[in-house]
């Protein structure tokens, strides 16, 4: 097993709460339904989201910041030029990892990740990883 898939194992196995950035509320979009997904295997998906009030079952929250649970893992489905933000937030938030979806990288957030102890993952969709490691958390 490669470094980067011993990682989203890990990721999987020990974290359960995600704050996703960038969760659509439009079902045929991925950044809604690789949540979804998600949510249905176990996981709690927290939307964060500008533009909705309740996603997926869940309280939707305007920034990081406003999230009043710990958060394991903060997943972005956001662009690249996003990311180093948004990976700046997950830290001053304390969450454990960074999770940046396919198509999305950041020498720099991985930069900010890595300088706070953050795990860190890139270019790497969340349910394919799980599909993959065939991981899903107890009900």
């Amino acid at each position: 097993m490669d470094e980067t898939s011993a990682l989203t194992r890990r990721i999987l196995e020990e974290m359960s709460t995600f704050a996703v950035v960038g969760l659509s509320a439009d079902p045929t979009k991925a950044a809604h339904s690789v949540p979804a997904a998600m949510q249905a295997y176990g996981w709690r998906m927290i939307p964060v989201n500008p533009h909705a009030d309740q996603l997926l079952g869940e309280q939707v929250y305007r920034r990081l910041a406003d999230i009043p649970d710990p958060v394991d893992v903060v997943n972005v489905f956001r662009p690249s030029a996003e990311a180093a933000d948004v990976t700046r937030q997950a830290v001053e938030i304390g969450a454990k990892a960074v999770w940046l979806q396919l198509g999305i990288v950041s020498a720099e957030a991985r930069q900010i990740a890595t300088d706070a102890g953050l795990l860190f993952v890139e270019d790497r969709c969340v349910a394919v990883e799980r599909a993959r490691h065939s991981v899903r958390r107890a009900a």
